[in-house]
């Protein structure tokens, strides 16, 4: 930690809002929870699994960092759902403080291109995080990769980092605090995220919804918790899984209820690690016909810019 001498000033604290943007799938969730040490954003192998604007507490001893996991701006069908998480991702970079663009080792996509013409826009400090690294395994071809991305994307400093293996992420964050504005904390030390329990426990359930039907059912759901009540040291929660179509109600339920068992089991251990007590999970399956082109269904169940 940086420390006062007779000719010098103890350092400033640093404290401020850094946007993690990128298009869908290149590991900017699994970053957030690296840098905040703890499995705040739900992760998943197809796009959309990040849905909410999420916010994770990063305290150091020379500052503060308020990192907001954004929904990977996309191309793509045009419907109310995707239109909102655009906006929700281009809204988090005008208001952030600093903006990191993610992608991933040795791949620049049109969609790249799209991002940084927002951060652009934006005139924001822009740095770039190259992530899954390790997955190149002669780094030396990093090397024209690089090159062409500065030639033709400047940002004010380029890292290369594993989120998944948590390597560069010290240089990332020393590298964030520097542009920062002077700012005392804005959380506890001990602060994780703003987002409630009851937030938080809906999706790990849509966690476990997308990992056991990621294939019969990439976008068509969602989770509402429709009560969440602590009760003897333990918490029981109810909730609804909500689908667009009745065909797709027997796909999340499956023979004699086995897949939404499966989901429930899941979800319910997952949310038990979270929490450190109990958990009686009680899960329900309903139709809401075409919910995510219903402007009114997606502020229902907690979609918003």
């Amino acid at each position: 930690m940086p420390h006062a001498t007779a000719d010098s000033a103890p350092a400033a604290h640093r404290c401020g809002t850094v946007a993690l943007v990128g298009r869908p799938n290149v590991g900017k969730s699994t970053l957030l929870n690296a840098l905040i040490g703890w499995r705040l954003s739900i992760v998943g192998p197809r796009p959309q699994t990040t849905r909410h604007r999420i916010l994770g507490v990063c305290t150091r001893p020379a500052g503060q960092m308020l990192f907001l996991d954004t929904p990977g701006l996309h191309r793509g069908r045009d419907h109310a759902l995707n239109r909102l998480l655009n906006r929700a991702a281009r809204g988090a970079i005008v208001e952030a403080d600093v903006v990191v663009q993610v992608i991933e080792a040795g791949r620049w996509l049109p969609e790249d291109d799209d991002v940084y013409a927002a951060l652009a826009s934006a005139r924001r400090p822009r740095l770039l995080a190259i992530n899954k690294v390790d997955t190149q395994k002669d780094k030396r071809q990093l090397l024209p990769f690089l090159a062409a991305i500065e030639a033709a994307h400047p940002f004010d400093a380029v890292y290369l980092v594993s989120a998944r293996r948590r390597d560069g992420l010290g240089e990332l964050e020393r590298g964030i605090l520097e542009h920062l504005p002077e700012a005392p904390a804005a959380f506890p030390e001990d602060a994780i995220t703003d987002r409630s329990e009851r937030f938080l426990a809906g999706e790990r359930i849509r966690e476990q919804v997308m990992r056991q039907l990621a294939q019969e059912l990439p976008y068509a759901a969602t989770v509402e918790i429709e009560s969440f009540r602590e009760q003897r040291g333990a918490v029981r929660i109810e909730a609804t899984i909500w689908v667009e179509r009745e065909s797709q109600k027997g796909i999340v339920i499956g023979a004699g209820g086995a897949r939404l068992k499966a989901i429930g089991t899941a979800a319910r251990l997952a949310i038990e690690r979270l929490f450190e007590r109990r958990v009686h999970l009680r899960l329900h399956v309903r139709v809401c016909e075409n919910w995510s082109e219903d402007e009114t269904a997606l502020r229902r169940f907690g979609y918003a810019d």
